[in-house]
């Protein structure tokens, strides 16, 4: 009897719904973020059992709070459990994109089908018309220029679902939801400042409650902890040590229930050196497993003019790591550019439909929105500069001598009126004697006498 045995595969549990291996380790289960470029910037996804942090610094914008949506909606899409850490929590989800076209239609959304169908056929008309520009025949074959990786072509992918800002995530879906313990919400009394961190330590117990609850069932199912606005007045008045505490406590927790990930955003004013010091956002990364900021050009109008197709800045802080030493996101991420040369400068912007995050990069027009066929107006005010000074170079220089002089030539003739009249014999002043000219010397004349070749005659 042979005693080798064939080696199999070991079968290994299924995985939740909504995830996948990550690209970099075997160990680590990845879900979406609802948002295929930032995805890639996080080297595939948000892995389970670690923390995003999304700041957000400006006061006027909501971009921080829009990602947050992204990540609910894809949590309710793909089937996992979604827990809401806001007063509000119901207004917040109602307020999540959703994908085109799978809602019930109703009256209203009938009466509005046919133009969004018209839409979506100008859509797709105007990007044909755009690839099918008319090149030289040579580079037809070369790969099209691409700022961004593209979104996933089927919609029914679980893993990452298309969604549309303009389209709003059915009741029926969060009634559903609600009733199956797959939304969750977790309510903030207003207490008072002395209460601050006594807030975070409630919603710390009552996540460790949700998240032990669920890992003692037997079918495995990820948890989405959302946290829209943390340090909000809601919360309290937040002291940079509750801020770190609460943190380092989600961090600590997630890490004793791999199936859970969170994603938080912090209040403006909490994003900023000036609340906790120098340092404060490099603090906020170490705490947290991937830390991101999204500075808006809204506050900057230079930044707007000069950036027209971009709507703020991607500042990346920390990325997740876990069972790797690097990030995954240094070798498999295809916009910041590090597998190939150097990493790239990140922007994002806001579409009709959706949020993208792309490589900074100016316009074909160098930075100028529109595209110029005659001089630009600075540039014909300097040739005009240029050529009046040179044409009026001779004339204008006397004219600057005479007036310098002619202050002076006026106090000399008072001078010399005065001295003339109190001395009327004075002898005019001598001419400068000819100056005499030097003699032009003859110049030598060489000749050749034939006869004799030998002699010269100077």
């Amino acid at each position: 009897m042979s005693a080798f045995k064939r080696r199999t595969t070991t079968k290994q549990p299924p995985l939740p719904a909504g995830t996948r291996t990550s690209p970099g380790s075997t160990a680590t289960v990845i879900t979406s973020t609802g948002i295929p470029s930032l995805d890639d910037i996080l080297g595939g996804g948000l892995p389970l059992s670690c923390s995003l942090l999304v700041l957000a610094p400006d006061a006027h914008t909501a971009y921080g709070e829009l990602v947050l949506k992204y990540a609910a909606a894809q949590g309710l899409a793909s089937g996992q459990r979604v827990c809401v850490v806001d007063p509000r929590a119901d207004a917040f989800l109602a307020e999540c994109m959703w994908m085109p076209g799978s809602a019930a239609p109703t009256p209203a959304a009938s009466a509005t089908a046919p133009s969004t169908v018209a839409d979506d056929e100008d859509d797709e008309r105007a990007s044909e018309h755009d690839t099918k520009i008319k090149i030289a025949w040579r580079y037809e074959q070369m790969k099209q220029f691409q700022t961004t990786v593209p979104s996933p072509s089927q919609s029914t992918d679980d893993y990452c679902r298309t969604f549309d800002l303009t389209c709003r995530i059915p009741e029926a879906i969060i009634n559903v939801a609600r009733s199956d313990g797959r939304f969750l919400d977790i309510c903030l009394e207003e207490d008072t400042p002395k209460a601050a961190q006594r807030s975070c330590r409630t919603v710390i117990r009552h996540l460790s409650e949700i998240l032990s609850q669920s890992d003692s069932e037997a079918e495995p199912v990820a948890t989405r902890i959302c946290i829209p606005a943390l340090g909000s007045y809601e919360w309290g008045d937040l002291s940079p040590q509750d801020i770190c505490y609460f943190l380092h406590s989600l961090r600590a927790l997630l890490r004793r229930y791999p199936r859970a990930c969170a994603s938080v955003c912090l209040a403006p004013h909490l994003c900023q050196e000036a609340y906790g010091g120098p340092g404060w956002v490099q603090k906020l990364g170490w705490l947290t497993d991937a830390a991101v900021t999204l500075a808006a050009f809204s506050s900057n109008p230079s930044l707007t003019a000069m950036f027209s197709s971009h709507h703020g800045l991607v500042h990346i802080h920390t990325l997740p790591s876990p069972h790797t030493l690097l990030p995954p996101s240094d070798k498999f991420s295809t916009l910041r550019g590090l597998s190939s040369s150097g990493e790239n400068n990140l922007a994002f912007k806001c579409m009709r439909k959706r949020l993208i995050f792309e490589t900074l990069h100016l316009d074909v027009e160098g930075g100028v929105g529109e595209r110029r066929t005659t001089p630009s107006a600075n540039a014909i005010a300097m040739d005009s500069g240029l050529a009046h000074d040179h044409a009026h170079e001779e004339s204008t220089a006397p004219a600057r001598g005479s007036t310098s002089v002619a202050a002076v030539q006026v106090q000399l003739e008072q001078t010399h009126m005065a001295i003339a009249s109190q001395q009327p014999d004075a002898a005019p002043p001598a001419e400068p004697a000819a100056s005499s000219f030097k003699k032009v010397k003859v110049k030598k004349k060489v000749a050749f006498h034939s006869e004799r070749p030998d002699l010269y005659d100077f």
